[in-house]
């Protein structure tokens, strides 16, 4: 079921590239073909695209939603191949912090006081 979401999502973000590529910034898109006339009678094309991008982001972000609310849940095909994963990362020992994790008992050699003012 994960499967097939996320097989609609790249085709709808594939879908939702070539609807923006295909309009034009300044509002014209594609019905500004040759000059002042309309080919095909169409007369509105850049607002059908508008539409039609509009409604690509909307079916995105609804499968989105979906794919990430079955994939929280255990019935989802993606949360149950990570039990595997995770039961490895509990077992691992922590990293220790920086510096041992424990204060040295012994200061750091200071070296030897010399004069250091110009004469």
């Amino acid at each position: 079921m994960i499967t097939l979401l996320i097989i609609l999502l790249i085709v709808a973000c594939v879908a939702l590239g070539l609807f923006v590529l295909v309009q034009n910034p300044k509002g014209g898109g594609l019905a500004t073909g040759g000059g002042t006339s309309n080919m095909f009678g169409v007369q509105r094309t850049g607002d059908v695209l508008e539409k039609g991008s509009w409604v690509l982001l909307a079916v995105i972000v609804v499968l989105t939603l979906s794919i990430t609310t079955i994939a929280k849940t255990n019935g989802g095909a993606a949360a149950t191949g990570n039990t595997e994963i995770q039961d490895r990362l509990n077992k691992m020992p922590s990293p220790s912090p920086l510096g041992g994790g424990a204060a040295n008992s012994t200061a750091p050699a200071k070296p030897a006081t010399a004069d250091t003012t110009k004469k």
